[in-house]
């Protein structure tokens, strides 16, 4: 019978991905482990999205990404140590990191939150309940 595929791998797989496409390293962290959901693909893909954006835009030699699972929420933060950027100056019309990572954890009742500094790389925390 299939396998459930747990969250461990399906972010080991999307980290692999995002190093073999932008030849950026991708370390993954996790503490604890669960089946997926479909809030879940929501999550896998939002964090995908993250790890893209910190391989293609932030120049950075790595990226960094951690998550952790308890009974009650899971979260990832995906940082990198690279250029950053004024999220202020990012504008509601840009659908990139709004449309496709904040919206979309959104619409599955999570959160998305990102602090970037110019010249001190850029963390996206990502959030959803159980």
């Amino acid at each position: 019978e299939p396998q459930t595929e747990t969250l461990k791998v399906a972010l080991t797989a999307a980290a692999a991905e995002v190093e073999d496409e932008w030849a950026v390293p991708v370390e993954l962290v996790m503490v604890g482990d669960c089946e997926t959901s479909e809030p879940l693909q929501a999550l896998i893909r939002a964090t995908r999205e993250a790890m893209v954006n910190a391989a293609k835009h932030s120049g950075a030699d790595k990226v960094d990404v951690y998550a952790e699972v308890d009974e009650e929420r899971i979260e990832v933060f995906v940082r990198d140590r690279g250029q950053g950027f004024d999220v202020a100056a990012v504008a509601d019309d840009r659908m990139g990191v709004k449309g496709s990572i904040i919206n979309r954890m959104a619409r599955h009742g999570g959160t998305a939150t990102l602090r970037s500094e110019p010249g001190d790389g850029t963390e996206v925390r990502l959030e959803i309940k159980r």
